[in-house]
């Protein structure tokens, strides 16, 4: 069985190079790759197109990349609590593309199954349309939309063994599966590294074939983004 595990982050993000694409798993501040979004706003890369539901808030997640102006372009479902994701955008800083939340999944679940492109009746007749094949089916119109390409996918995951798979804890699952496998190469972070073998099969949730590298993180903060709790009697 192969070794897919690197001793640390550094190790795991090389090859990342200035100008590419990069999937970046999570949803809002729940299961974000927190060490490797560090690790790239140390190694200063920049010019970088980032795929992701959103850009976290303004000092977390990938908040932290726009901050230091090395994301060139957005691709995700809207803007989330993030004021200077807001600010670049309208300036025109930055460039953004808005996807609805469902054919972004989609784009990066195509990508990992080798579909290069697929209909969907979401944004039909919206500027998501623009510029993109129509066709009717069963008296409906769809869009066309392509999978993404992309260099990179970096992934957070719970639990991990040294073959690559993953388990994935509660709501961290979101966009993370999808986007295993949807690159050229994945990474994934996981709290716990264990041996191949280890983990119940039956538990597994992305098999190892969808991941060259697995490392273990370390110092998670896991930040909540909107935190609310009932009033005290």
């Amino acid at each position: 069985m192969i070794n897919k595990k690197v001793n640390n982050v550094q190790d795991a993000l090389q090859g990342i190079e200035n100008g590419m694409t990069i999937m970046l798993g999570g949803f809002g501040l729940c299961g974000i790759p927190e060490n490797s979004i560090a690790e790239l706003v140390k190694k200063e890369t920049k010019d970088l197109t980032c795929i992701s539901n959103n850009a976290g808030v303004d000092d977390f997640g990938l908040g932290l990349l726009l901050h230091k102006r090395q994301i060139k372009k957005m691709i995700s479902s809207y803007v989330g609590e993030n004021v200077e994701f807001e600010r670049q955008m309208l300036s025109g800083e930055l460039e953004v593309e808005l996807i609805p939340q469902g054919t972004l999944a989609e784009r990066c679940r195509a990508a990992q199954a080798g579909i290069p492109a697929f209909f969907t009746p979401a944004g039909y007749g919206t500027e998501v349309a623009n510029g993109k094949e129509t066709r009717e089916f069963n008296g409906k119109m769809h869009v066309m939309e392509q999978a993404f390409k992309a260099d990179f996918a970096i992934v957070k995951a719970w639990k991990g063994d040294t073959a690559g798979n993953l388990i994935f804890k509660g709501t961290a699952r979101n966009f993370n599966p999808c986007m295993s496998g949807a690159a050229k190469i994945t990474v994934a972070e996981v709290e716990e590294l264990v041996e191949a073998g280890t983990l119940d099969p039956n538990q597994i949730h992305i098999p190892g074939i969808f991941v060259q590298r697995i490392f273990q993180g370390e110092k998670y903060e896991k930040r909540i983004e909107q935190r609310t709790v009932r009033q005290k009697k």
